[in-house]
């Protein structure tokens, strides 16, 4: 949340806060496009859970057990990813030089896997990017006080409105903390509209340059750690 006291940067950690700020509205851009895409093709969300949550209560007033089944493997999936990026991570609180390329490479195998299934007409691939998109959700969780998603908005929109009301008060608000907020709102929408546009063209194989983007984002960051380790040893 916006409100833990204490909150402030150090001079040093600028360059820090622009890579946050700028990785994290690529991701937030990556899922919005991945969960359109997935809509589309099932009506299902798999960058977020609380609708999937709604539609398996229904499945179980009205009996549908074959939805069910699907709606529980989307969200089982979604749990599993976020608990691989656990377990890769290590920590929640976000910070460089852990091992988020090995997250985001494992993401983008999920996203290969969920494409070729789909091409295939097999609603097998939606559990796939859910796994991804769980995946990259638990690539952490704080930063300086805020809780950091990049697959859902609502924390987002809240956290922005409780900025806001605090403002209204009178109370001091750290100006990066509404500009990452807007950004991944923004990212999200902006990756949301590009992914309808490419679904409605190419069909489950717009999800081809989501796999890419994680691909290179991963081995960008092993490559960055790389050279900051070299730097070091120098």
């Amino acid at each position: 949340m916006p409100y833990r006291p204490g909150d402030s940067f150090h001079p040093s950690a600028l360059p820090v806060r622009r890579w946050i700020v700028g990785g994290g509205i690529g991701l937030a851009a990556l899922a919005g496009y991945i969960n359109v895409i997935a809509l589309g093709s099932s009506s299902v969300a798999v960058s977020h859970m609380s609708g999937t949550v709604s539609r398996l209560g229904t499945d179980l007033a009205i009996g549908n057990r074959t939805d069910l089944v699907f709606v529980l493997a989307v969200l089982s999936a979604f749990m599993v990813g976020a608990a691989v990026a656990g377990a890769i991570i290590g920590q929640p609180s976000l910070e460089p030089g852990r091992r988020y390329g090995a997250a985001l490479l494992t993401e983008a195998a999920a996203l290969v896997a969920a494409t070729a299934l789909l091409l295939r007409g097999s609603r097998a691939g939606l559990p796939l990017l859910a796994l991804a998109c769980g995946t990259q959700n638990g690539l952490a969780s704080s930063y300086y006080g805020l809780i950091i998603r990049t697959t859902h908005v609502t924390g987002i929109v809240t956290d922005l409105g409780v900025l806001a009301g605090q403002r209204l008060r009178g109370v001091p608000v750290e100006g990066w903390k509404p500009v990452l907020l807007g950004g991944l709102l923004a990212g999200f929408l902006l990756g949301g509209t590009a992914g309808q546009v490419a679904a409605a063209r190419f069909g489950p194989a717009a999800l081809a340059p989501a796999a890419l983007i994680c691909a290179l984002a991963g081995g960008g960051y092993y490559r960055w750690r790389s050279l900051v380790a070299g730097t070091r040893s120098m």
